[in-house]
């Protein structure tokens, strides 16, 4: 039986998620007061927050006859005993995180001391410790669940669509039953839970996990973004991404001017051609290609190699300014440019380079913003072939 607690987690808050619940919109920059706040959130939790978590397997599920009973709790979310049943599970792992009480003592006694940034700060980290320590949880679920030929499904909530928050005393009670918590948690009539910066979760265990690749809905690894994780099956795919490039021109650059070709070791090698002209001399079309390596999708298609280089035959370029002017520099800048190698592909939904109308070369801000739209472009794809079609 899979169980485990944890008095010092190690967390680690994504920036990008941090400004997300924030508040601020993708690809948002924290700078003056905002980035001090924010370093200061974190400084402070990095010194007093005293994090935790703990899990258990159940030994008794049922899902059948319209019902939902993990060991002897009956609950109402018919979600829940949905998910259950599609992806054949045969019990649940019971999961409690805390970012602590110390958070939320600090947070009281900032709000009454009349300091609303740094508690609005503070607050905010807070819950994003908690999102950090489910992900956590959940990668240690999958790395005990593989040992014994399981899969682990995305965990689910009170107070999720569907799940009563009022059930959240029983799920705490089923919790403790067999176990103390690593640290203070308790649970209001109402559902809410003190401290409020904790989560209880379920996460269901299947020994059917061959099932979950017909059913898009269950796979956890999509669901999951947690990178280093050793079992991934499918990529992470962030929710409700959205690209700087309108779709539409996404989708015709991916059949018009894109090749992907799976590679020897699982990856994905992508071709893409640039058409465009010169910004003087008549505006002479030059074309470019730019090849890229990417890892295996369990790995969320790292990018491993990427190059940008005139198309062979093409003698556009030769007219553009700064190629007149340093042959040898521009060249040498071009290749060496490399933007997210070494990172997930999913990075380029963050990265948001100035925009350039600029159809040459010349300029920094111009290759960036065409490497930006390959990037998507071999995102959006790919995304595409995860949804059915194959590549």
């Amino acid at each position: 039986m899979i169980e485990f607690a944890d008095t010092g987690p190690r967390v680690h808050v994504e920036e990008a998620e941090y400004v997300r619940l924030l508040g601020y919109p993708r690809g948002f920059v924290l700078d003056g007061r905002a980035r001090e706040l924010a370093d200061w959130a974190r400084a402070w939790y990095a010194e007093h927050g005293v994090p935790w978590m703990c899990a258990r397997e159940t030994d008794r599920l049922e899902i059948e006859s319209g019902c939902l009973r993990i060991e002897d709790a009956g609950f109402g979310s018919v979600r829940l005993r949905q998910t259950l049943q599609k992806a054949e599970a045969h019990s649940v792992a019971l999961v409690a995180v805390s970012a602590g009480s110390e958070l939320e003592c600090e947070a009281q006694r900032l709000w009454q001391d009349q300091r609303p940034d740094e508690y609005y700060f503070l607050e905010t980290f807070g819950s994003t410790v908690v999102e950090s320590l489910v992900t956590t949880a959940g990668a240690r679920l999958c790395a005990a669940a593989e040992t014994q030929g399981m899969a682990v499904l995305p965990h689910y909530s009170p107070g999720y669509p569907e799940w009563d928050i009022a059930e959240q005393p029983r799920l705490l009670t089923l919790l403790t039953r067999r176990q103390s918590l690593p640290g203070p948690i308790e649970v209001f009539e109402s559902g809410a839970l003190r401290p409020k910066k904790s989560l209880l979760a379920v996460f269901g265990l299947t020994k059917h996990s061959e099932s979950l690749r017909r059913l898009d809905e269950l796979v956890p690894c999509e669901n999951c973004c947690f990178a280093p994780c050793q079992f991934r099956r499918r990529p992470y795919i962030e929710p409700g991404a959205k690209y700087a490039v309108n779709t539409g021109a996404l989708r015709k650059w991916a059949a018009e001017r894109l090749t992907l070709k799976r590679s020897e070791d699982g990856g994905v090698d992508a071709l893409f051609r640039y058409d465009g002209t010169t910004c003087t001399n008549m505006g002479r079309p030059l074309a470019f290609l730019y090849n890229l390596r990417l890892g295996p999708r369990e790995q969320g298609f790292p990018v491993r190699q990427q190059r940008c280089a005139p198309a062979p035959g093409d003698e556009g370029h030769m007219y553009m300014c700064e190629y007149i002017s340093d042959r040898e520099r521009l060249t040498a800048a071009i290749d060496s440019e490399k933007p997210l190698q070494g990172q997930p592909l999913s990075a380029v939904l963050s990265w948001h380079p100035a925009s350039s109308p600029a159809g040459c070369y010349c300029e920094p801000i111009a290759r960036d913003h065409k490497w930006a739209l390959v990037l998507e472009t071999v995102h959006y794809a790919l995304m595409q072939t995860e949804k059915g079609n194959q590549l």
